[in-house]
């Protein structure tokens, strides 16, 4: 039988720090959506609406795993894994073309983006397989060889879409559990070695135009300020406009005159740290890296392997996230469609995220927990 309720010890050990670091940061996004979609009109100006029902509805669904032991998980790996590839490949049948790429299915006025939770999907299936397998020795390429095309088969099915950044999250999670794998570092040094090698194959044959046009205006700003580089252009500008102290709630230049496109999913920074300043953004950066850091924390203590690699693979997916669209906005990383944790609109995006905390709590609430792993079915 499988106990759904969470038993008198875990609940005496909520995580206080976790949950709350997580909601300050879901409700100073959804004050930053007010204002980034304040000067829109229609649908588009009542995101923030949308937004705190997309919070509610993934507290929901994250209380229920909280209340779930994570241990039951294990078992159900694979299944889970099998589902998220399979719910990926149905994007391919059912999903409408939106602005050259399908990623969402659609029933009726809900839609999903199977993409996003087949990050956790993953972080499972790589957490049973190591569960399953736990040597203490160095490993090799070969030994990495299952979790790598774990990982490789809903990566390619993704940048097929196209999309590259939720494809590249996915590789670079795998990454960060395998370097806790000990690897033996002449397989590190020959993965190292292979990628160079590879890297001008994956630049003619794997990258499209488009994502190609990324790179290059990464490496070279000014060559196509108006068309490529106008995202990440204007997005330094506003952070820059930014100073100190910020130029106060829905002032901000770049936001308020429109010059900032998606400033409700992929660029919610620049409009914050342009009305917050520089001391605003270092608040929301530090509660990130207290998130972060309080996550691996958590990864750390857990009470077996499995716990472990699931905290890893959930702090993976968040600190991931969040570097990558903070650097892209700030220029030192090339445009790519990553969403700021819990920060961002996007109902996908945030039910995903707060599964990762809901997931990270569970583990976290249970590792004093006296009752034992339930049983195979």
């Amino acid at each position: 039988m499988i106990r759904g309720d969470v038993s008198p010890r875990a609940k005496d050990h909520f995580d206080w720090p976790l949950f709350i670091t997580a909601a300050l940061i879901a409700v100073l996004g959804v004050v930053n959506l007010y204002s980034a979609t304040s000067v829109y009109q229609g649908v588009r100006a009542e995101l923030y609406i949308s937004q705190i029902y997309w919070l509610v509805l993934g507290g929901i669904l994250g209380g229920i795993l909280v209340a779930i032991d994570y241990r039951h998980l294990e078992r159900l790996g694979y299944a889970i894994y099998t589902f998220g590839v399979f719910s990926l490949i149905l994007v391919f049948i059912f999903a409408k073309d939106l602005r050259g790429s399908k990623r969402w299915i659609e029933f009726g006025a809900f839609r999903f983006q199977p993409s996003e939770f087949m990050k956790i999907f993953l972080v499972i299936a790589l957490a049973k397989f190591l569960h399953d397998d736990p040597r203490s020795e160095g490993r090799t390429l070969k030994d990495l060889l299952v979790p790598a095309l774990l990982t490789g088969v809903p990566a390619l099915l993704i940048l097929k879409q196209p999309d590259l950044g939720t494809a590249s999250i996915h590789v670079l999670v795998f990454l960060m559990i395998a370097a806790l794998t000990r690897v033996k570092w002449k397989s590190v040094l020959t993965f190292v070695v292979t990628v160079i090698c590879a890297l001008p194959l994956i630049w003619n044959y794997v990258l499209l135009d488009y994502q190609k046009a990324r790179v290059t205006v990464f490496l070279r700003p000014e060559d196509d300020i108006l068309k490529t580089g106008w995202h990440a252009h204007h997005s330094r500008v506003a952070i820059g406009n930014g100073g100190l102290f910020g130029n106060g709630y829905m002032k901000g230049t770049q936001n308020q005159f429109n010059f900032l496109p998606d400033q409700f999913s992929d660029f919610p920074f620049p409009v914050f740290a342009e009305e917050w300043g520089f001391a605003g953004s270092v608040l929301l950066m530090l509660l990130y890296g207290f998130l972060c850091l309080w996550s691996i924390r958590i990864a750390s203590l857990a009470k077996d392997r499995f716990g472990a690699v699931l905290g890893v693979g959930c702090s993976a997916i968040l600190f991931w996230h969040a570097f990558i669209n903070a650097g892209m906005v700030c220029g030192i990383l090339p445009v790519v469609g990553v969403t700021l944790p819990l920060f961002s609109y996007g109902g996908s995006s945030v039910t995903t995220m707060i599964m990762c905390v809901a997931l990270l709590m569970n583990v976290s609430m249970r590792r004093y927990s006296v009752v034992p792993a339930p049983d195979r079915l």
